[in-house]
């Protein structure tokens, strides 16, 4: 893989992040970093719009001097600021240690750079150059080299055990990148237990998969990897559902991250009525579609239900050219009265027998004035 020069990171990165100017000021040498994800997108010449300092010292004292509007993480030594508009995260050098497999860690801070980069993910992830001084790639972990080759390789033998949901990341680089997993990091993977981590934290990574443009290709690696077992037994689903929600009509009508992940692993839900049913009316398929959420439409949608492009591209957009004040203008009393003459006027223009605001006005006075036979 061609690799930008080390030389020409530095450049490259206040070019594209000009916000760090003042950073760049206010830091000593060797005190300030680029980190993690940075770096190595940098490296690869990819576009990056998130910036991780680390700093060898007090984060917030630093933010704090810059002016800048900062929120901090107290337990983690972490604070996000933000410069000129952009959002920047700034941390504390530290280090780590983990009191059980699965836990959130305990921090300490660290006096090198060389000692926070230890405590990451994956090598291409454990790479820093400083903001001021000579260019140059602190890489202790040969980042670069497996970068340069495509491999992801965990830095230590209990990083999976430590932090399980380090396994999703890497179905999100493997995804990503096309990267493939080094020999040993393999092994080590295939025996983590996502259940060892609350299911929040299980939960969040699991959307930052399911947010990535090749996020199917992600969880067919999770299964593969005999972390988690596909709804349907494959991938099939969730990529019927990433092609809905890249086109028309579909586009935009749930959240991608949250339909994709429950494409790859949710239990079946009410889109199972949606499958079955067969609305002969259009008022019919209003009223059972929008007893559902969105994310069981697309799901539905994807498992066979056609009857829904139609509602989703057209009979959900259809309205009355009334409403209640014309109805409250005819002498009808507030009350019930009111929802139902506008209901009895939507489903009959749904379905076509009538149309024009006087057959809409005409419809729902005569069911708002109707008493039932009481």
């Amino acid at each position: 893989m061609n690799l930008a020069r080390i030389d020409d990171l530095t450049e490259a990165l206040r070019g594209a992040h000009p916000e760090l100017e003042a950073v760049c000021d206010m830091a000593g040498p060797e005190r300030v970093f680029l980190v993690g994800g940075a770096v190595r997108d940098l490296l690869l010449r990819r576009e990056r719009t998130d910036i991780d300092l680390i700093v060898i010292g007090d984060a917030a004292t630093l933010a704090t001097a810059l002016g800048a509007e900062v929120v901090e993480h107290e337990r983690f030594a972490t604070a996000k600021l933000r410069l000129d508009g952009r959002e920047i995260d700034m941390a504390t050098a530290r280090e780590e240690a983990y009191e059980r497999p699965g836990a959130l860690p305990t921090v300490v801070p660290a006096a090198t750079i060389e000692a926070d980069l230890g405590r990451r993910d994956f090598t291409i992830n454990a790479m820093a150059l400083p903001l001021r001084g000579e260019p140059r790639l602190i890489d202790p972990h040969g980042g670069q080299a497996d970068l340069g080759v495509g491999l992801l390789r965990v830095l230590h033998s209990r990083s999976f055990v430590d932090d399980p949901t380090r396994a999703v990341r890497a179905a999100r680089y493997g995804a990503r990148f096309g990267f493939t997993l080094e020999e040993e990091t393999e092994a080590l993977l295939r025996d983590a237990d996502l259940e060892t981590v609350s299911a929040d934290r299980r939960n969040v990574e699991l959307l930052r998969l399911a947010a990535e443009p090749e996020a199917p290709r992600g969880f067919e690696l999770l299964a593969e990897w005999g972390l988690v077992e596909l709804r349907g037994g494959d991938a099939a689903l969730v990529n019927r559902v990433a092609e809905l929600l890249a086109a028309a009509p579909w586009q935009g009508v749930a959240a991608r991250d949250r339909t994709l992940l429950a494409a790859a692993l949710g239990p079946p839900g009410s889109e199972g009525e949606l499958v079955a049913a067969n609305p002969q009316k259009p008022s019919l398929a209003v009223e059972l579609a929008g007893r559902h959420d969105p994310v069981a439409l697309v799901l539905a949608r994807a498992l066979g239900a056609e009857w829904l492009d139609r509602y989703i591209g057209e009979w959900r957009q259809v309205a009355l050219e009334i409403d209640g004040e014309d109805l409250l203008a005819a002498g009808v009393p507030e009350g019930p009265a009111i929802g139902r003459g506008l209901k009895e006027a939507l489903v009959r223009k749904l379905d076509g027998e009538i149309s024009g605001r006087d057959q809409e006005l005409e419809t729902a006075l005569a069911a708002a004035r109707w008493d039932g036979g009481e």
